[in-house]
């Protein structure tokens, strides 16, 4: 098989991937928002800390997770040929739809970087 055969067919492969990912958006981006309404609600009644160290780290799992799935979205948007040619990958990222689609991933990335510097709560360590 030659190396341009195994790149398109790993392409592929990679592609289908994506999109499962990238389907699983909005309720990736529904669980983002129960998580920190959570954490909010946490805050308000003055929590634990052990309780608002847990939900920030669920926090930062879901956005985690949404961050990824709306990198996949930008990639199913540019295309299999975007795995391969990094020219052709380039030029789609041009695009309106693919420019929204990396507005989305790069909010969800400053969204998760800003949590967790600033929104997981540290837990004092127990003297043993």
């Amino acid at each position: 098989m030659g190396l341009a055969k195994q790149s398109t067919t790993q392409a592929r492969q990679m592609l289908e991937a994506d999109r499962g990912l990238a389907e699983k958006l909005p309720e990736l981006l529904r669980a983002v928002a129960e998580a920190e309404a959570a954490l909010e609600q946490a805050r308000e009644w003055n929590a634990p800390v052990e309780e608002l160290h847990e939900r920030g780290v669920a926090l930062d799992g879901a956005l985690t997770e949404a961050m990824r799935a709306a990198y996949a979205r930008e990639r199913v948007l540019v295309g299999p040929k975007g795995y391969v040619d990094r020219i052709y990958r380039r030029k789609r990222l041009a695009r309106p739809e693919v420019r929204e689609a990396t507005q989305v991933a790069e909010r969800l990335l400053t969204a998760r970087e800003t949590h967790r510097l600033h929104g997981i709560q540290r837990v004092p360590r127990r003297v043993a």
